[in-house]
């Protein structure tokens, strides 16, 4: 049985073809969100091509017939404006002046015109949908692809084998045959236990293309730009930044894990040791994305200065300048005019071609998936892009910790061969740094 499924303005913003997304239900648009919608419009913000985007749809569609009736949807069901009479408002929306309430006012008229169909509101307001079922509304969440951080993949795993196969691992051009190598993914790292002694173990990266574990650079355990592991989970994330068949790199943690700070040094290594790409790019969203960076005074450099600061603060931390030398004027800025660094804000990244470069894009998680979408898209010959963020410092009003475009890109690549990933856990920052991020 085909159901109502009445959309709010933000699912729209959030995602244009959601109309396209509910199979052969009825997709009713309220006309209050058009008016909600129409004032997006002139943005040059993500917001405002959602909304251009929206508004193209719903006009193609009129040349189908009228939208008030109903016109046909491509997987089946009809596409619907409509509209309730202001003077049937239940008493708690009796302000019929707030927009949300004529929104609601819809989905409620609708419930009651077609008692026989399911009437289920769909919005990404979460006071909205307690009022809606206050309002005895059936209302749910707008997620194509919701990944729960519980259930997110974590790119490691353990796996008991017998002692020689641990042994193995230390040998020249080892390579380890695992029986349960249809449960690992591609580049999925492996820590080796011996089954005799749980303590002897061995640190690997399953192969896919050989379908071993094969082990982990042994550039790592010599470090670079000063930088060694300390701890497995590092050694796994150096160990995917430094593979050069690896060109999509995800790397999730908390505050303190190392993520931005491993994936600078690798691009610097790179760079400047092994000249593999022509510069390190590093960029972080300037939130909200796409936002006019011309607020603050002075050039460009100089406007993303307040935002890319972290990023200054671990490359000077690499360059290991002594406080003569950084009274002596001697900074991540050399770098950068040597033309081996590169800092850009993601504001005008469309329509770019990136070849030969290093991509580094830091708080990845604050980006929604159609960004992450248009950045990986700009990924020319011989680049690699590195993703980093940690799910639950989310400031994008419009994502949360499941549905952000870091996840998003987690979840989709797991299984190919081209990329890797890591979830780090462990704070080395600092014995407060970590007491602070597990406890507050």
């Amino acid at each position: 049985m085909p159901k109502n499924f009445i959309l709010d303005t933000n699912v729209l913003l959030h995602d244009p073809r959601s109309i396209y997304s509910f199979k052969d239900n009825n997709v009713i648009i309220p006309i209050y969100v058009i008016e909600e919608i129409d004032q997006f419009k002139r943005d040059l913000s993500e917001l405002g091509r959602n909304a251009r985007l929206v508004t193209r749809y719903l006009d193609s569609f009129r040349s189908e017939g009228s939208l008030r009736e109903g016109v046909p949807l491509p997987h089946g069901g009809f596409l619907r404006v409509s509209f309730a009479d202001q003077q049937e408002l239940p008493s708690p929306l009796a302000d019929g002046n707030l927009m949300d309430n004529r929104i609601l006012a819809v989905a409620i008229d609708l419930m009651k015109k077609e008692p026989d169909t399911e009437a289920v509101f769909i919005t990404k307001d979460t006071n909205l949908r307690i009022r809606a079922d206050a309002l005895g509304l059936i209302a749910e969440d707008y997620d194509t692809e919701r990944v729960e951080i519980t259930e997110l993949y974590t790119g490691f795993t353990e796996l008991l084998v017998p002692r020689e196969a641990v042994d193995q691992m230390y040998k020249p051009g080892a390579e380890v045959e695992i029986s349960s190598q249809d449960q690992l993914s591609p580049n999925q790292c492996v820590l080796l236990k011996d089954e005799t002694n749980p303590s002897h173990t061995a640190m690997g990266r399953f192969n896919a293309a050989k379908g071993r574990v094969v082990p982990l650079l042994r550039l790592i355990k010599e470090g670079i730009w000063g930088v060694r592991p300390r701890n497995m989970e590092q050694a796994f994330v150096l160990d995917l930044l430094l593979n050069d068949e690896i060109k999509l790199v995800t790397i999730v943690g908390k505050a303190g894990t190392g993520k931005t700070l491993m994936a600078i040094a690798a691009g610097l290594h790179k760079v400047t040791e092994e000249s593999l790409y022509h510069k390190l790019l590093v960029s972080r969203p300037i939130f909200p994305l796409g936002r006019d960076i011309g607020y603050l005074p002075g050039s460009v450099e100089e406007k993303l200065n307040p935002w890319m600061q972290p990023i200054f603060d671990n490359v000077e931390f690499l360059m290991n300048l002594s406080r003569a030398d950084k009274k002596a004027g001697r900074g991540y800025h050399e770098l950068v005019d040597l033309g081996l660094i590169e800092i850009e804000p993601l504001t005008y990244i469309r329509g770019r071609s990136i070849p030969n470069q290093f991509i580094i894009v830091d708080e990845a998680q604050n980006l929604t998936p159609h960004e992450v979408k248009t950045i990986i898209t700009r990924v020319g010959d011989n680049t690699k892009i590195i993703l980093t963020g940690d799910p639950f410092q989310i400031d994008n009003p419009y994502v949360d910790a499941t549905n952000n475009g870091l996840v998003h890109v987690v979840n989709r690549f797991k299984n190919e061969k081209i990329a890797g990933h890591i979830t780090m856990a462990k704070g080395e920052r600092s014995a407060l740094a970590e007491l602070a991020a597990n406890l507050l």
